[in-house]
């Protein structure tokens, strides 16, 4: 093998417009998703990483991360994390900070793969060829109709689950549910997020209503920082309902935290969050050790690969902003068949290409090191 010290990185930032005016979910409103693209050389290959992450996530990429590995051995992915992780005490590692260090660890591993001429699925454990996708939008923004044409098309697609926001008019929610199962038919999961919404005895309320239409997975039913609160969810809700947080674990800690209160039936993690695919590896091992299933939060370009790697993860949230914003910035996203994402192992990687020139009018900010 040539040498495989880091040379070189290059760090972009960019802000894509959602489709409507603006999107909500039960606590939030956006107009637009940032994403953080990170390249890194070495041994004549290139590794590809992204994360979903405000453009000052560039800044702690360049400032911090850089200097860290910079001549270091490509291959020591696992100790790359740790440094990082350990050099942003003084910055806070949860939020911006762990974007960064995801987008660069993704991009580390995706090197990894390529120096070894390896699909990176196979790299880290290659444990099966495909795994269940579930349909993801369903916004508190749409109408009644636009909530029925969207799940409903992702169930004529041959999606097996589709999930909806709810929690941003509460007395509405009853009624979009109710709308969203005779859209999708009975043969369809149907999955509700209410991002933290409800108050806890709220949140049962509901979960016995929904149960009526065979809703079977409940995520955030009420904020994921109340482990008490989703400990009584999990306990009194309707047998059969998937209680699921996990999405905002960015640390190990973080996950940790939720399995020893026992606080989930279902683990979600997020690669571009906790901190790429050395964070996920480690949260999926924290739930294998807790016999809790894990679930992959949203970007389903870089998630087709981790949780095909992996026994314990159930599904990916095939998310609509990012499946437009991955389809408009790479070449090789993984194909969606028969309600199932297949990661391409007929590539070294990711098996992504990132196309700059279609991604030139979004960019916020362009780094490159010397």
């Amino acid at each position: 093998m040539n040498d495989a010290r880091v040379t070189r990185l290059s760090v972009r930032a960019y802000s894509v417009p959602t489709l409507a005016e603006a999107e909500t979910d039960g606590t939030a409103r956006w107009d637009s998703t940032g994403v953080l693209i990170v390249t890194v050389e070495a041994g004549g290959k290139t590794g590809l990483g992204y994360a979903y992450a405000d453009a000052a996530a560039a800044g702690v990429v360049q400032r911090t991360l850089w200097p860290l590995v910079q001549d270091q051995d490509a291959l020591d992915t696992a100790r790359h994390f740790w440094t990082m992780a350990g050099a942003v005490r003084n910055l806070g590692w949860p939020g911006i900070v762990a974007g960064a260090i995801s987008a660069v660890d993704v991009a580390l591993h995706d090197l990894k793969a390529r120096l070894l001429d390896v699909p990176l699925v196979q790299l880290l454990g290659g444990a099966r060829q495909s795994v269940m996708a579930y349909g993801s939008g369903g916004f508190t923004s749409y109408s009644i109709e636009q909530l029925e044409k969207q799940l409903g098309g992702w169930a004529q697609q041959g999606l097996k689950a589709v999930k909806m926001k709810i929690g941003s008019r509460p007395e509405n929610d009853l009624k979009r549910v109710q709308a969203a199962r005779a859209a999708i038919g009975n043969g369809v999961a149907l999955f509700v997020d209410a991002n933290g919404a409800y108050s806890r005895k709220q949140a049962l309320g509901f979960a016995e209503k929904f149960a009526d239409l065979n809703v079977s997975w409940f995520e955030e039913p009420i904020s994921s920082d109340d482990l008490a609160g989703l400990r009584l969810l999990r306990d009194r809700g309707p047998g059969g309902m998937q209680i699921a947080a996990g999405e905002y674990g960015y640390t190990p800690t973080d996950f940790h935290h939720l399995l020893a209160a026992g606080a989930v039936d279902t683990l979600q993690a997020d690669g571009t969050r906790c901190g790429g695919a050395t964070g996920f590896l480690n949260a999926a091992a924290q739930a294998q050790g807790a016999n809790v299933p894990l679930s992959a939060h949203t970007a389903p370009a870089l998630h087709a690969s981790l949780a095909s790697a992996l026994p314990n993860v159930v599904n990916v949230e095939y998310f609509f902003d990012h499946i437009r914003i991955e389809s408009m910035f790479f070449d090789g996203v993984p194909e969606l068949r028969d309600g199932s994402l297949y990661p391409d192992r007929s590539q070294p990687g990711l098996g992504l290409t990132f196309k700059a020139a279609e991604a030139q009018s979004y960019l916020q900010s362009e780094w490159r090191s010397s």
